[in-house]
């Protein structure tokens, strides 16, 4: 059975998703027969190399609300992920464009370590406070998890990969697909959002039961990140 995850690499709910995706499949039986693919999705395809400001008068001035609320709202999101094992660091996180790291994440996945780049470019972003869009910072991720240096580096070097990246995001809209974490299960269902494991567990419980050439039928929704915000 093929699970797709279209995500961003900058993307609080999708960090939390993949830890709650990951708790469902421990618990499903069918396990060992699921392949999971991340798909590219940018929430902000027009994103500066590195964003000036930080987060919190980014998205202060983003919704138009005060500075202490904007910081609530980050603190809230900090708090739901520690509850899901992750430390967010809002004030270190350097947002920037995010298309070369998943050009990155499609070479990882050429070699069979997709799941090990996505987990490392989230912690870089969300908890170690990297700027994810410089070919330097890349460079070094790749060769962490095992890539060749000189592939990573004429990769970067390159705009390989620049297709895949938009044929996913093309393929996307088709879904209709306009928020992150987004499941989708043999192209036959999906569900939206960062859903507890239980229901993402449902979703592959289902997908196992109706497994065979659907439409696509979104099941449920939940917390996500959307080209308008978390």
């Amino acid at each position: 059975m093929d699970v797709e995850i279209w995500s961003d690499i900058a993307c609080p709910w999708c960090y939390v998703g993949k830890r709650r995706f990951e708790a469902a499949l421990s618990r499903f039986e069918h396990r060992d027969a699921v392949s999971v693919t991340y798909r590219s999705f940018e929430l902000d395809p027009s994103a500066p190399a590195e964003r000036t400001g930080g987060n919190a008068q980014h998205l202060a001035a983003k919704y138009g609300m005060s500075l202490e609320q904007a910081q609530g709202k980050l603190d809230e999101m900090t708090r739901t992920a520690a509850e899901d094992g992750l430390e967010f660091r809002f004030d270190r996180a350097r947002g920037g464009n995010t298309f070369d790291g998943h050009r990155l994440l499609h070479l990882a996945a050429e070699h069979g370590v997709q799941d090990a780049a996505k987990e490392r470019l989230m912690r870089a972003y969300l908890t170690d406070g990297e700027l994810i869009s410089d070919h330097a910072t890349l460079q070094r991720v790749g060769e962490e998890i095992g890539l060749d240096a000189e592939e990573v580096g004429a990769m970067l070097a390159s705009d390989r990969f620049a297709d895949a990246v938009r044929a996913d995001e093309e393929t996307a809209r088709g879904f209709g697909i306009q928020g992150v974490p987004f499941f989708v299960v043999d192209r036959a269902m999906g569900a939206s959002g960062a859903h507890p494991p239980e229901a993402l567990l449902q979703l592959l419980e289902q997908g196992w039961a109706a497994r065979g050439p659907e439409p696509l039928a979104v099941v449920a929704e939940g917390d996500s990140c959307g080209v308008d915000g978390c």
